[in-house]
């Protein structure tokens, strides 16, 4: 009688399982009941299922730890929001690309570029998680990876994309809580910018990512949405993604800025002179292309960045 008053209210077990606890209070009696309940649950663990989360590429992933512990980042902006978040030793593997924090492109095993990774390295580093990006990585070294690793892709076009990343690994990686901290954080710093254009015409801005070919950033891309966010209007923004252009199209469009960014092409001031005799009247810059395309904890630096570039203008 004891037992069965003791095992009221014990649901969603299976037979064999109430039949387990039973005969385990049975023996040791109902003050052992709670070191029996253990028992039968690193018994019966492993047939539970394992926790499911669906990435921004709505594909679902199964991971064999909750949380994870041994991370793999293949992405530079997303290997520092894992730093900022707290992860330290749960990161175990990150790319050639991932500069920062210094701490970690010092000190953790890198698996080559963002495009071409090192399978074996990967291997050798016994991921439970890999994290990715549909843009920055090769989604044909993607899949392959998928039939091994639980993937979690990101796809960033929006600056709410961005902020939606940082909470959906949030819940991932079991810190919701800082993810959210800094996700209010960076919503505060950028409800800034509006403010910081002096201006009332949004002066028009040449983006160039890339030479030989020389390639801009169209619209459709992180860099569009942030230069939009700092008041500026793009001028290759009737075209999409990272599209090849002459520079003779710059006379066209006459744009009041030409950027040139640090990367992923490393523009330096040689390369003003040749661009400004087809563009005379633009002011060309140089420009931390960090602050425009890195989607992770790196907006909190770049809301400050874009604030004082709009008003140095």
């Amino acid at each position: 009688m004891i037992v069965h008053e003791a095992n009221v209210g014990i649901t969603g077990l299976s037979s064999p399982s109430t039949l387990i606890i039973n005969i385990v209070s049975a023996i040791i009696g109902l003050d052992g009941l709670i070191c029996g309940w253990i028992w039968v649950y690193l018994c019966c663990s492993k047939y539970l299922p394992m926790p499911h989360f669906t990435d921004q590429m709505h594909q679902q992933i199964t991971l064999p730890n909750e949380p994870p512990r041994r991370i793999i980042s293949l992405v530079p902006s997303q290997t520092e929001l894992l730093y900022d978040l707290g992860l330290g030793d749960r990161v175990v593997g990150i790319t050639k690309f991932c500069v920062h924090p210094p701490v970690w492109f010092q000190s953790k095993p890198r698996v080559g570029g963002t495009k071409t990774l090192n399978f074996e390295k990967i291997s050798a580093l016994r991921p439970d998680l890999i994290i990715g990006n549909k843009e920055e990585n090769e989604m044909s070294q993607i899949t392959d990876l998928a039939t091994q690793y639980p993937i979690w892709m990101s796809d960033i076009i929006t600056f709410a994309d961005a902020l939606t990343m940082i909470q959906m690994l949030g819940e991932v990686l079991g810190v919701s809580e800082r993810a959210n901290t800094l996700n209010a954080q960076i919503t505060a710093a950028f409800s800034r910018l509006p403010l910081a254009n002096p201006l009332k015409r949004r002066p028009s801005v040449a983006y160039f990512i890339w030479q030989k070919p020389w390639m801009v950033a169209g619209n459709g891309t992180f860099i569009h949405e942030m230069l939009g966010m700092a008041g500026f209007e793009n001028a290759f923004g009737h075209l999409t993604r990272y599209p090849e252009v002459d520079l003779t199209q710059l006379t066209a469009l006459e744009p009041d800025y030409i950027f040139l960014s640090s990367e992923p092409y490393p523009f330096s001031e040689k390369h003003f002179a040749v661009i400004q005799a087809h563009c005379p009247k633009a002011k060309i810059m140089l420009v931390d292309g960090e602050m425009y395309s890195w989607y992770g904890s790196r907006l909190l630096k770049a809301a400050d960045y874009l604030e004082t570039k709009i008003r140095s203008i």
